[in-house]
């Protein structure tokens, strides 16, 4: 498999050794080459007190407690003074606090910011046609992801809560596929033997991972490996699964679609998209290491790229690389919009380069 990836994408072999990399995403870095341990391996070593009489309210004070106690630890073992291996592993975790506050959040879900209140424990389904049990359409090893992330163990979820008319895996989003269910304990063996084969990480994505965050929770639960968590998600989540989210992740990769509510609401069928997603980029630079996707789209330089790339450049561009995407095609139903019906014109890609140059953002290709 090794020597596969290396001559499919050669740009890998050294990805991890370039300049901006080391800089940007430094513990990412240290987690593949397993010189730390991944965020949710620490989690599991928090201990929490259960008391099956917590409130949910308690429960969220018990969670801010146990996260300052997670960063402290955190910071001791990426200073070297500490080995998670002298760590023991309590009854419950703080990781345990994280699956029992999703399961509440799901009584009534609102684990995205449609919040459309489905009682998903119940088998209930809510806009993105999740219920209880995930279900999967793929797992794999992935070598067609940005240099430092192939080659990625990459989880496709089934279901997801935008519906955009040009989504590329719309047979996944859209449940035009049935999928497959998967058992947490099942998605762990899977994951370790993945590592075992050579991935950088584990790549949650799909349609999208938030409405399958139990799930993916309990999955990390079971998984011995030390693999680092990437969560490649279209950024609509709730405060509530951020929150539960920190602590989990190692490198965010989410997408920054539009530069506006309008082109969001028409091309995406969400609401006030660009609130949402600035505040969740925002937390998420605070939280973990972040890889930021924008895809350009054609007719779109002006009221989409520039205004996400002048976001990006005033509020964490350094805390962030870019990875601007010039591999739009129309799909799904794009051929009914005439705006976005063609591929971008190399002169569009050139204009977003030029923006990205002058704001001196740390991106790719």
């Amino acid at each position: 498999m090794l020597e596969a990836w290396h001559f499919i994408r050669p740009d890998s072999v050294l990805a991890l050794e370039n300049p901006l990399v080391k800089k940007v995403l430094p513990r990412y870095v240290k987690v593949v080459k397993n010189e730390l341990p991944a965020k949710f391996q620490i989690a599991k070593r928090i201990a929490f007190d259960f008391d099956k009489s917590l409130s949910e309210e308690e429960m969220w004070k018990e969670h801010s407690k146990l996260m300052k106690k997670f960063y402290e630890i955190k910071e001791v073992i990426d200073k070297g003074k500490l080995e998670i291996k002298d760590l023991e592993k309590p009854r419950y975790s703080l990781l345990d606090l994280k699956i029992m506050l999703t399961k509440e959040i799901l009584k009534s879900c609102e684990l995205c910011e449609r919040k459309c209140h489905a009682k998903r424990l119940e088998g209930e389904k809510g806009e993105c046609k999740v219920g209880r049990e995930s279900l999967i359409s793929s797992e794999n090893i992935h070598l067609g992801e940005e240099a430092h992330i192939t080659p990625s163990h990459t989880i496709f979820f089934m279901g997801c809560n935008f519906h955009c008319v040009y989504c590329q895996n719309y047979t996944i989003s859209q449940w035009l596929e049935e999928g497959y269910l998967v058992t947490p304990k099942e998605l762990a063996k899977i994951m370790e033997k993945r590592r075992e084969q050579g991935c950088r990480n584990v790549n949650f994505v799909g349609g999208e991972p938030t409405p399958n965050l139990l799930n993916i929770l309990e999955s990390l639960k079971y998984c011995e490996a030390n693999v680092p968590v990437i969560w490649n998600s279209n950024f609509y989540m709730s405060e509530k699964s951020m929150e539960i989210l920190d602590g989990i992740v190692d490198l965010y990769l989410p997408d920054f679609k539009y530069g506006n509510d309008k082109c969001a609401s028409r091309l995406s069928k969400v609401k006030n998209y660009f609130k949402v997603v600035s505040r969740n980029h925002l937390i998420a630079s605070n939280q973990a290491e972040v890889t930021v996707r924008h895809l350009v789209l054609p007719n779109h330089v002006e009221c989409c790229s520039k205004p996400v790339l002048e976001w990006i450049a005033k509020n964490i561009r350094d805390k962030c690389i870019v990875n601007v995407m010039d591999q739009y095609r129309p799909e799904f139903r794009a051929f009914e919009y005439n705006d976005i019906n063609r591929r971008i014109t190399k002169e569009e890609f050139e204009e977003v380069l030029k923006v990205a140059n002058k704001l001196k953002i740390n991106y790719i290709t």
